[in-house]
């Protein structure tokens, strides 16, 4: 029995220590997650930049009124 644990905590160690580099599901995890943390920032910040460029544009066309940041 204790050969038998030695074999399988030895199988288990070598299995571990293996590197196998990065495999496609795991670059699609990533990318998933970069595409969330993109959308959440927009969504959070689209309404606010919105506002700026609106402000900014409508500057530029009539300079009168306008006021700083």
């Amino acid at each position: 029995m204790l050969s038998y644990l030695m074999y399988a905590t030895s199988y288990v160690w070598a299995r571990l220590r293996r590197d196998e580099g990065v495999t496609a599901v795991e670059y699609g995890l990533i990318l998933a997650l970069i595409a969330g943390v993109i959308i959440a920032g927009l969504l959070l910040l689209g309404p606010a930049l919105n506002n700026l460029f609106t402000n900014s544009a409508n500057c530029v066309k009539t300079p009168t009124g306008c006021t700083g940041p």
